[in-house]
């Protein structure tokens, strides 16, 4: 009874209110301010931001010298009470960029900062910022990604896959792209690029708002999935083209058509070495692209003129693979030289190269290097964020003519800057373990805060860092908050553990639900281990073609080190849960090392790795065909018949990302075998779970899963 009388120490009343508004205020994130972002002339800083318990954002200002705010738009304004309604490619595209929010959710700012443009329900509209001058464009519905011309002139979208130009003063649409299949579009990201290389758009202007570069993705011969709502038969499934490994990709071509219209130049380059558009770039420079092999261990940065001609401004190769960096390339004023990003040193280098792609200079060298953030040409200053510490992301500063970086962030924690183009002004993000995310604007008379009407939360999250075991794995503890020093205490393991993705970081969002698990009468414990970023080349490359071995293996060796030095720790009692490669890695813990947990909870989890996309697998394990063992130990469904231990699989029946069928595959394996497991289908959800009810409920049945198997006495 002993961990029955810790777990009631905090009333069972205020757990379920805690959770109920965790729910409600999505993790008491909404009312704060994102997507922030200074006017050019940084005099004013536009932000997107809800009520506390609505996911609905509303467009703001703030006045930077004088502090004051006011809002600019509603979208009850725009729609009058109407529901919005999205289109299935919006929402999709919402799914990739893993957006849950309502009403606007992004807006662009002119060149002279004098106009903005908003979608809202798939209509597009202009607000002149003199006097909130609110004009809906005759677009017609379900406009998709739209962006001003660099001169805000125009205005460009896609619609049905085609691409669309409309001139602001007459209100005259143009088609520029006619596609008579629509399984080809024209302006469209096609889905690895979304989902896998954070390129989310499809088309880009031409500094002199006279050409568009885009994308055409030819899908047929691509393996068709129908996506279907089970709940729902009566509704029609969605044919959604899917890549898995081995199988065909689209095939991606690139244009260049002038605004007004005509036949488009087709740029050239190796597509049977490169198929992989990783990137575009148009703006200072030349029209530049990124272009990757299937392997992803190579890949080339080319210029292309108008004709569509490229010549090869460097290459770069990886033996394991290459990482993207969507912030770079990236052109100086007036074409003369651009940065670039490369581990080919081992840890990231950033770097200044001229023209024709020679190296200058490297500019930084960093192996906790996370992106560039701004350059500032007057005064030959290079912001970048980073940290040597991976549970930290800092502002630096070095300048364009070599020198030491210089950081302008001290509080530890998590911070990123977003600047005006032609002003000293920015707007500073930072959380730390003791601050969920707040705006402040620097390059005034003094900084300023942006206004936040979010709820404060009742706690904050008792976090320990430690770095453990040989490797000095980065790890973080959570006690519960009514800790006995003088008591043992089953072990809950939060995971994701897979590629691009930190658990152990300094900020106090992330933790505050698994506060609350650990106020149940657990020690929660999260571990960074091999193949996660901000640890240099190797430690994240160690993981090439075994997603089985090293991953768990660190997860292992984070326990035993913590538990040497936590002799509260019981280590005969660990139960594991996480979500996506977290819900595989759960999945995988108890099916391989049934010895070392007890329980497992999988959400979404990826359990045949020939099932999922191309570009992110590939990378990791290579082809099915020549790269078979990979697979295979990798697969969960290898391990299945070896189930012995209590295990929860969560998924949503519509997720169009890590597909139903996995979680099926893995039930109808386990059945078969006659192994015993619980499975909770969320009908018609996706990847994500933003409605309120559904996430108090699911989290209450995961806390019931780690109870039953840890602290069976509470049932």
């Amino acid at each position: 009874m002993r961990a029955l009388a810790v777990a009631l120490l905090i009333p069972m009343t205020a757990q379920a209110d805690f959770l109920r508004d965790y729910a409600e205020t999505r993790g008491f994130l909404q009312g704060r301010p994102v997507a922030a972002r200074p006017t050019p002339d940084g005099k004013h800083v536009l932000f997107l931001r809800s009520p506390p318990r609505s996911p609905e954002q509303s467009l703001w200002e703030l006045e930077v010298a004088g502090g004051q705010s006011r809002e600019l738009l509603t979208p009850a304004q725009l729609l009058g009470g109407a529901v919005e309604k999205l289109s299935a490619e919006e929402r999709a595209r919402r799914e990739r960029q893993r957006v849950s929010s309502r009403g606007f959710t992004a807006f662009e700012i002119s060149d002279d900062g004098a106009l903005l443009l908003l979608t809202l329900s798939g209509r597009l509209y202009t607000v002149r910022r003199a006097d909130r001058h609110t004009t809906e464009l005759p677009t017609g519905p379900d406009a998709l990604d739209p962006k001003l011309s660099p001169d805000g002139k125009r205005v460009a979208y896609v619609r049905n896959g085609d691409l669309y130009v409309l001139e602001l003063n007459g209100k005259s649409e143009r088609r520029l792209t006619h596609s008579d299949d629509p399984r080809v579009s024209n302006g469209v990201a096609e889905f690895v690029a979304q989902e896998e290389m954070f390129r989310y758009t499809g088309y880009w202007w031409s500094p002199d708002s006279r050409a568009i570069a885009y994308e055409q993705a030819d899908n047929r011969p691509v393996e068709t999935f129908q996506l279907a709502d089970p709940a729902h038969p009566e509704r029609p499934s969605h044919a959604v083209p899917y890549p898995r490994p081995g199988h065909n990709n689209a095939e991606v071509k690139l244009g260049i058509i002038s605004a007004n219209g005509g036949k488009p130049a087709w740029v050239s380059w190796d597509h049977a070495r490169y198929p992989y558009l990783a990137s575009v770039v148009w703006r200072n420079g030349p029209l530049t692209l990124v272009v990757q092999s299937r392997d992803q261990k190579d890949l080339a940065v080319l210029a292309a003129d108008g004709r569509g001609e490229t010549r090869a401004l460097l290459t770069e190769h990886d033996d394991a693979w290459l990482n993207l960096d969507q912030t770079v390339p990236r052109w100086l004023e007036g074409g003369n030289g651009f940065l670039w990003s490369s581990e080919r040193g081992g840890a990231w280098s950033i770097e200044l190269r001229d023209k024709t792609g020679a190296l200058v200079r490297p500019l930084a060298t960093d192996e906790g290097y996370a992106g560039v953030l701004h350059v500032d040409e007057a005064a030959r200053a290079l912001y970048y964020a980073g940290s040597p510490d991976p549970t930290e992301d800092h502002v630096y500063r070095v300048s364009l003519d070599g020198g030491a970086p210089e950081r302008l962030t001290r509080e530890a924690g998590l911070h990123t800057a977003t600047f005006a183009r032609k002003a000293p002004v920015y707007v500073l993000a930072s959380t730390s373990l003791s601050e969920l995310p707040r705006y402040s604007v620097h390059g005034g008379d003094k900084p300023v805060d942006l206004p936040s009407v979010a709820e404060t939360p009742p706690f904050f999250a008792r976090a320990e860092l430690y770095s453990v075991g040989e490797r000095q794995l980065r790890a973080l503890v959570l006690r519960p908050r009514d800790f006995d020093p003088h008591k043992h205490y089953p072990v809950v393991l939060a995971v994701y553990g897979g590629p691009h993705h930190r658990q152990v970081i300094r900020a106090a969002q992330p933790l505050l639900l698994k506060q609350w698990i650990a106020d149940h009468g657990y020690l929660v414990v999260l571990a960074d281990g091999r193949g996660t970023p901000r640890r240099g080349r190797a430690f994240e490359r160690a993981i090439r073609g075994d997603f089985a071995g090293p991953i768990l293996d660190d997860q292992i060796a984070a326990l035993d080190a913590l538990a040497a030095k936590l002799p509260e720790m019981d280590v005969k009692r660990v139960g594991v849960y996480g979500w996506s490669f977290g819900g595989y890695l759960s999945a995988l813990a108890v099916l391989k090392r049934p010895d070392r947990f007890s329980v497992g909870v999988a959400g979404a989890p990826v359990v045949d790795w020939r099932d999922y996309d191309t570009h992110y697998t590939e990378r990791y394990l290579g082809l099915p065909a020549t790269d078979g063992e990979a697979y295979q130990r990798s697969s969960l469904l290898s391990y299945a018949d070896k189930l012995s231990r209590p295990l929860l699989l969560i998924h949503g029946t519509s997720d169009d990302n890590v597909y139903f069928l996995h979680t099926l595959k893995l039930a109808d394996t386990l059945f078969r075998a006659g192994r015993k497991f619980d499975l909770l289908p969320l009908s018609g959800l996706t990847h994500m779970v933003p409605d309120p009810l559904i996430q108090e409920r699911l989290n209450g049945r995961i806390i019931d899963a780690l109870n039953g198997a840890l602290h069976p006495e509470t049932r």
